[in-house]
């Protein structure tokens, strides 16, 4: 393991094996265009997903009540911020920034307030929502299991928000969390294993050796291992879910050393350089024990996601990455994040799999951080790290990873929890 480290383990990393995504990835130019007068024409500037992140960040302060989201054109490499109520002098200020303006007819506070009524009216088991900027509209997702007077209630709910407002498509799966990225860590319940994968180490608010999973996981049990039948490891010191997922395990060894790398397979691991915002648009890897290394694209950001709870309730979590990245049980806690070593989100739940697609949620990991006080990278919890430079091959990717689970005795997607305890709705400060 490359990316998480317990005591007695020999902590070995090839020459030449931390990489950005080597094989597997297909390096686009690093080309930003000139930044020199770019306040005083109008040209949209290409640029790095991750210095979109920031450029949009900058001009949602600056644009106020006008800024209506923004996307990342990643065949322009290019940012693309919307701009409602019609003022010219915001959109000039926009088009200064270098970036690419859309006016647009609903503003922030009106798709806010999209999904406010949603959430009083609409938190279905088996639903989920998030802003799409591209369309400028509120994206409501209902899956397989949304039926009967459930289906009729979210259509209507969504009728009256008014098809200029908002949208409502099916998903073919379940969404769930994905319990059963980097590797796989262990821990016996009642009722049977529960399996999740390891997301970022970090360094806990102490200074001692922690890692950072979903919060299901860590409601679920308190003591982790490295393997199906060891000993523990570590320990769940926070968890929280359903509200947030997210949870804080630190290692039960005090000199446990624990390096900021996501091991991808084949030999090969990406240095974690710090914590990332993304971008609507952006390209993103995701890790998991399971399915191993796949990659695609962020749809939506601050989502809503109404999970089946084990009692027959609902267990909603908010502030979401929403990403058509494939995953499957086993890959919950596992890490999100970009090309370049910044650490973006924890593995939550979705739909699909990687047969069929779906989608996919992540926990953040700057609300992660700044929740538990602890922080990741050699850059700390804060950074803006460098961008996706690049576009990885799924299939690739998989294959790849595939055979790498195997050699390294994971046990694949046949080990799944079967418990009660994941949706049990606490937050747990052990």
């Amino acid at each position: 393991m490359s990316h998480k480290r317990i005591p007695k383990r020999k902590a070995a990393i090839a020459a030449g094996g931390v990489v950005a995504l080597g094989a597997v990835a297909v390096l686009l130019p690093n080309a930003n265009a000139s930044q020199d007068g770019a306040a005083d024409d109008a040209t949209p500037r290409t640029l790095r997903a991750a210095d979109a992140s920031g450029l949009s960040a900058r001009l949602a302060t600056e644009l106020g009540d006008s800024f209506a989201g923004s996307y990342y054109d990643s065949a322009e490499r290019r940012l693309v911020v919307n701009v409602a109520g019609g003022d010219a002098g915001m959109v000039l200020r926009a088009k200064k920034a270098g970036v690419t303006v859309r006016q647009v007819g609903n503003s922030t506070a009106a798709l806010k307030s999209a999904a406010r009524t949603l959430k009083a009216d609409a938190t279905i088991p088996g639903t989920s929502w998030a802003v799409d900027p591209r369309t400028n509209k509120v994206v409501v997702t209902a899956d397989s299991t949304v039926t009967g007077a459930n289906w009729n209630r979210l259509q209507s709910t969504v009728r009256v928000l008014g098809s200029g407002m908002a949208t409502l498509k099916k998903s073919a799966g379940t969404f769930k969390t994905f319990a059963s990225g980097g590797d796989a860590i262990f821990s016996p319940t009642q009722g049977g294993t529960v399996r999740c994968s390891l997301g970022f180490n970090v360094t806990a608010g102490d200074g001692s050796p922690a890692f950072l999973t979903a919060g299901h996981c860590g409601v679920a049990a308190e003591q982790w291992s490295d393997s199906q039948n060891g000993a523990p490891v570590a320990t769940v010191d926070q968890a929280t879910f359903p509200g947030s997922d997210l949870a804080l395990v630190t290692y039960d060894d005090p000199n446990t050393q624990a390096p900021s790398a996501v091991d991808v397979g084949i030999g090969q691991s990406v240095e974690i350089t710090g914590a990332a915002e993304v971008t609507v648009g952006a390209t993103v890897f995701r890790m998991g024990s399971t399915t191993g290394l796949h990659n695609g694209t962020v749809t939506g950001l601050d989502a809503t996601v109404n999970f089946q709870s084990e009692t027959g309730g609902v267990d909603t979590v908010t502030g979401l990455i929403q990403t058509n990245v494939c995953a499957e049980p086993g890959d919950s806690g596992g890490p999100l994040f970009t090309q370049d070593g910044g650490a973006v989100g924890l593995t939550s739940g979705g739909s699909g799999d990687c047969t069929r697609g779906g989608e996919t949620f992540f926990q953040p990991v700057t609300t992660a951080l700044q929740a538990t006080g602890a922080t990741v990278g050699a850059g700390g919890g804060g950074g803006d790290a460098a961008g996706d430079a690049g576009v990885a091959s799924d299939q690739q990717s998989g294959a790849d990873q595939s055979g790498a689970n195997q050699s390294a005795g994971q046990s694949g997607a046949g080990d799944q929890q079967s418990g009660p305890a994941y949706g049990s709705g606490r937050t747990r400060t052990p």
